[in-house]
């Protein structure tokens, strides 16, 4: 099934611009995430998490009134989920050796605070701080390898160049994706990290499917420029870009509208990224990759350029060594044959 027949876009033609709108989109997720701070989740902050679901509608103060009895009034309460599912997310930022313990004494102040109005305690997580922080090391450094993975991959089946492109637009999708996690004002936890390494897996995959459609095209039409092999390589797999793109759309906002509180950051962010993924394999890896070509086919002119204005000299003094060799030689010649003369003069005059 093909949704696009022989379309004919200008894709670079636009590259300019969309290198511009991505700057700035980076940038203002940059700045949010420089000036707010990233939001970590239990998972690389530390703490303790506590969920507790209610028969009836609470109110939150009355919570924070409870457990400030037991020295825990400077915890994080807020709702979770849907506003009629009466559920309240207890984080507190001291974790406790005891799980059991922590939930426990919070039990016990529900009890005496909201025995009427029927409560469960559905979830009660805890990471130590230094787990936390091993955790975030960790988060990071799988990021970094599997870009570095990409890299890799991408050069060994690709040219150079085109390998740049490829990490740059890696690159563009988690930087934009993390600044759309800032500015919602979602956590950076477990979940969200593996969203982002879904998307770096995504978006090459998509990026690998162009590049192969234009070393294809690379072979079958040697007399176009890499301007138009690009473009049209782009338009041939357009129609197989936007179906996948939008089937996986689909199975993403499901698990965004559907799927739940506890995976909603996830679909979030794999939401950004499928989008990102398939606009920077259009505007980012292959504009990237293009400018590469063109650079490095200066070079390679400039090079010849050099080898053969050095080849010219090379020949020039050569030839113009076997001149004065040519002179030289005429001139001993002609002054051998006067030498020649002169002597056999003085013997006819003697």
């Amino acid at each position: 099934m093909r949704f696009f027949k022989d379309t004919h876009i200008d894709f670079m033609g636009y590259w300019k611009w969309a290198v511009l709108g991505s700057l700035l989109i980076i940038a203002v997720g940059m700045a949010s995430l420089i000036i707010k701070g990233p939001k970590y989740g239990i998972d690389f902050a530390g703490g303790t998490i506590v969920q507790v679901k209610f028969r009836d509608k609470v109110d939150i103060a009355r919570i924070r009134k409870g457990l400030e009895e037991i020295k825990l009034g400077d915890s994080i309460i807020q709702q979770y989920g849907a506003p009629g599912n009466n559920e309240v997310l207890i984080s507190l930022s001291k974790s406790s050796s005891s799980l059991e313990g922590i939930s426990e004494q919070i039990r016990k102040v529900l009890v005496e605070n909201f025995s009427d109005k029927g409560f469960e305690i559905r979830r009660v997580e805890m990471v130590g701080p230094r787990a936390g922080k091993d955790l975030r090391q960790k988060a990071m450094w799988a990021v970094i390898f599997s870009m570095i993975g990409m890299l890799i991959y991408a050069w060994w089946r690709f040219e150079f160049y085109f390998s740049v492109g490829a990490i740059l637009a890696l690159a563009h999708d988690t930087l934009i994706a993390m600044g759309a996690i800032s500015l919602t004002n979602r956590e950076f936890s477990l979940p969200v990290l593996a969203a982002l390494l879904t998307i770096i897996g995504y978006s090459i995959n998509d990026t690998i499917v162009v590049y192969d459609r234009i070393r294809e095209n690379v072979r079958l039409n040697r007399s176009s420029s890499m301007y138009e092999i690009i473009n049209e390589s782009i338009n041939e797999t357009l129609s197989r870009t936007f179906l996948t793109s939008f089937t996986t759309w689909l199975v993403v906002i499901s698990l965004f509208l559907f799927g739940g509180q506890v995976i909603n950051d996830f679909a979030f962010t794999l939401l950004v990224g499928v989008i990102v993924g398939t606009y920077s394999s259009i505007f980012i890896a292959s504009p990237v990759g293009l400018v590469m070509h063109e650079r490095q086919k200066a070079r390679a002119a400039r090079q010849a350029a050099h080898v053969s204005e050095g080849r010219m000299v090379a020949h020039g003094a050569k030839a113009t060594t076997s001149k004065i060799a040519a002179m030289g030689k005429s001139q001993k010649g002609a002054k051998e044959k006067g030498d020649k003369e002169t002597k056999d003069k003085a013997t006819r005059g003697a």
